[in-house]
């Protein structure tokens, strides 16, 4: 990986510097109306839907402008780019690369001006984060497939217009258990269809269980060939594992523990003259930095049309580490503060869902050792 930038790539970034002077919002966190102005001030740039092929209301930018608008956005602490993170990050550019013209008329314009939500129907019940051997039956019906079975951990479920889904159309597949998984983009409105809250430990709402019950869902709406969605999910789950995205945001909660550690006192002085404390940070810099040279690595992949690697698991599996580590180190920080109400409490009590989301630690230590180690599979 080059790690230097070519003067049109550095004046990207200026382009980038100043449209956050003159765009980013204020308030902290931003007002409703704070976040309508800067998404319509990302539309006008095409920055939301930024490598989308400009065919579809896209910047068309390269994979290198785009490393370069998240890094700066994220040392800025700017809001998302978009209202709609999943729907955008990998819903979208499934869409792009397997949607029919109609389906792409229909979804796309929706994702970019934020008219839509979009929720993730992968890990089942019974299932967990083994997503090939999910059982949630699709059953052709003439023009219609008919869907039985549940979802579970579903993100947004609740608020969501549209659920980017997986089904089993082919239960009878002995092959592979890859086999016979269908893509369906399943309007949430639908008759048959239940969603049961999952509150958090941290009174937060976000997951959800969804029953289907003889839903009935368009066979247009199926995205790619019946029985090929697996080739689908890999990479749209690709698009959600990037990794360098991981590392910035990791590296901006770093910062907060390091002012937190400022402010707290050990001994009747800062905690970060501490030096136990000040090695514990700096082992958090080092993972953060071990994060984005492998994020950068999958770039570099991306960038010589190479096909998609395992290091996307390696990063997510630093994050759900590095999630667990600090969320408790920052209790450790806080003291007899910690029994209280707050970012950091909520965080301690929430950060598991991030790290369960996208892949549980150990599917990712199993792909890691089948795939970059070679180890057997028994």
């Amino acid at each position: 990986m080059d790690f230097h930038f070519t003067p049109e790539e550095e004046a990207f970034r200026s382009e980038v510097r100043a449209f956050l002077d003159e765009n980013l919002p204020q308030s902290q966190p931003p007002s409703l109306e704070d976040m309508m102005q800067w998404n319509q001030a990302l539309a006008e740039k095409g920055w939301i839907g930024f490598n989308w092929p400009k065919e579809h209301g896209g910047y068309d930018g390269t994979l290198l402008e785009q490393f370069i608008l998240k890094e700066e956005t994220s040392a800025r602490r700017a809001p998302p780019l978009g209202m709609d993170f999943m729907g955008l990050t990998w819903v979208g550019p499934a869409i792009i690369k397997h949607g029919t013209d109609e389906q792409k008329k229909k979804f796309l314009p929706e994702l970019l001006a934020g008219k839509s939500i979009w929720c993730t129907g992968y890990s089942e019940p019974d299932i967990g984060s083994d997503l090939a051997g999910l059982q949630c039956r699709a059953t052709r019906d003439g023009d219609e497939y008919v869907i039985n079975g549940s979802k579970i951990w579903t993100t947004l479920a609740h608020r969501a217009k549209y659920i980017f889904m997986m089904v089993r159309t082919d239960p009878d597949k002995s092959a592979s258990k890859y086999d016979g998984i269908t893509c369906l983009l399943t309007p949430m409105d639908l008759p048959g269809i239940e969603i049961r809250p999952i509150p958090a430990l941290n009174g937060m709402h976000s997951f959800n269980q969804v029953f289907f019950n003889d839903v009935r869902v368009p066979a247009e709406n199926r995205l790619g060939e019946e029985g090929q969605g697996w080739m689908v999910v890999v990479r749209a789950l690709a698009n959600e594992r990037s990794g360098i995205s991981e590392a910035t945001e990791k590296a901006r909660h770093l910062q907060d523990l390091i002012q937190l550690a400022r402010d707290s006192k050990r001994g009747g002085k800062p905690a970060l003259e501490d030096p136990q404390v000040r090695r514990q940070l700096a082992s958090f810099q080092a993972k953060i930095s071990a994060m984005r040279l492998n994020g950068m690595r999958f770039l570099t992949k991306q960038l010589t049309g190479e096909p998609a690697g395992t290091e996307t698991s390696v990063n997510k599996l630093l994050r759900g580490e590095l999630e667990h580590e600090m969320w408790n180190f920052a209790m450790g920080l806080l003291g007899s503060d910690a029994q209280g109400t707050g970012r950091w409490q909520g965080g301690s009590l929430g950060y598991h869902g991030t790290v369960i989301g996208g892949g549980t630690p150990n599917i990712q230590r199993n792909i890691i050792g089948e795939r970059i180690l070679g180890l057997p599979k028994d």
